[in-house]
């Protein structure tokens, strides 16, 4: 009997995905283990393994096919003493999927002419499934419906052919705010311009950031913090390290502040989860890396406990396959709390937005020489401006306050983060 592959759930809250690639083709031989082809998420290309055997019959999404629900069935493969060609394809999956645009044909990529004003489509509908009445919506999305007393018949999907998906239920309990449709219409004018395909990190990235602003009421604390002591111990450190090639960066030592800051004050290693809060007993730190097209986390797991060796070797290791795009789900996502660095850049001060459902980010400015009082005398020393975005729900300015006070006093005093 054919063997019918469908669209793997490669993450916990995955709804769709991209068939980015097919690594196989129709014809081929298929044993358990074989990767088959890479699926993009909204945060990683992930590889898709094979645990059936037999031949690949018929593929029946092709590569680069966007918005490809979970449960689709992607392609068939044909068991021992079938014949591989006389296996028809199934009837049309319920479950959409979106061919990659490919660009106009009636006008050239150097043509000047202004884009066409095009009205964007009104949401499509909540609309039937095919049984009677039932309303077409992803499982996760009925289940938070359920949950909060909403009726899916009042709802527009914004998902394929107008199903119902778990953004449009948090969109709903927001109040109807949402961000603008990537369809709005938008005139550019006589202005050179080109326009790029959102990837699913980058939705992702903006739903996320959209959500975060709009439901979680941020506080804002900053403190000064002199370096020069912290700076010293890192010379020091990556020279008894150096004969194991091991170099710490001042990151390094900053996740290890804020983990230990967390430890000293439990109160803001804590998620606000409606009419729970939940305390963590560890500091799993999440590290704000940049990648092409968009921006990842990848998490320390018990930072507090790690040496800084071990954290310095992990979060190479992590920044170096997320640039790649071979994190695992568990890798990036959870978390007690983030730190995002952008004194390489020469920012001084900036405010994060707090990643949910995480009660706080530390945003780290860049290290600079101020004048600065030292020892009651005005001296010049080397002063970086860390910032908390605490979440006020769950948080309390006074216990962020003291959670700012504990991170500058390890950072500036750091043996006490070696004890």
């Amino acid at each position: 009997m054919p063997i019918e592959l469908k669209m793997p759930a490669l993450s916990p809250t995955m709804e769709e995905g991209t068939l980015a690639k097919w690594l196989v083709k129709e014809g081929d031989e298929i044993s358990s283990g074989d990767i088959m082809a890479e699926i993009e998420t909204d945060k990683a290309t992930m590889e898709f393994e094979a645990v059936d055997e037999g031949v690949l019959a018929k593929i029946l999404i092709p590569e680069g096919t966007d918005e490809v629900q979970v449960g689709t069935v992607i392609a068939i493969i044909a068991e021992e003493g079938e014949d591989a060609a006389s296996i028809e394809a199934p009837a049309k999956s319920e479950a959409p999927a979106k061919k990659k645009e490919e660009a106009p044909a009636a006008e050239p990529a150097s043509a000047p002419a202004a884009p066409a004003k095009v009205a964007a489509p009104a949401p499509a509908p909540a609309a039937p499934s095919g049984d009677g009445d039932r309303i077409a919506a992803s499982p996760l999305a009925r289940r938070l419906a359920e949950q909060n007393g909403l009726d899916l018949a009042q709802l527009s999907g914004s998902g394929p052919r107008g199903r119902i998906v778990k953004a449009d239920i948090e969109a709903a309990l927001e109040g109807g705010a949402a961000a603008a449709p990537a369809s709005a219409p938008v005139d550019a004018g006589d202005i050179p311009h080109e326009t790029e395909k959102l990837s699913n990190m980058r939705k992702t990235i903006a739903r996320r950031l959209t959500e975060a602003k709009q439901t979680v009421p941020h506080i804002y604390l900053t403190v000064d913090i002199q370096l020069d002591a912290l700076l010293d111990l890192r010379k020091q450190l990556n020279a008894s390290l150096e004969p194991r090639d091991i170099k710490l960066s001042v990151n390094d030592l900053l996740i290890k502040a804020l983990a230990a800051s967390l430890m000293q004050v439990p109160k803001c290693n804590v998620s606000f989860a409606g009419d729970q809060l939940i305390s963590y007993h560890r500091a799993d730190i999440a590290v704000a890396v940049s990648i092409p097209g968009g921006l990842i986390t990848p998490i320390v797991t018990g930072a507090n406990e790690k040496s800084l060796s071990a954290i310095s070797a992990e979060v190479k290791e992590l920044a170096g396959r997320a640039k790649e795009g071979k994190l695992q789900p568990h890798e990036y996502q959870g978390g007690t709390a983030s730190i995002s660095n952008m004194g390489m850049f020469g920012i001084k001060q900036f405010d994060a937005v707090i990643n949910p459902p995480q009660g706080m980010i530390m945003a780290i400015g860049a290290g600079e020489k101020r004048p600065y009082v030292v020892n009651e005398s005005l001296q010049i020393a080397t002063v970086m401006s860390a910032t908390g975005s605490f979440d006020h729900r769950a948080i309390d300015g006074a216990d962020g306050a003291q959670l700012m006070q504990a991170f500058k006093q390890l950072v500036e005093n750091p043996l006490g983060m070696l004890a």
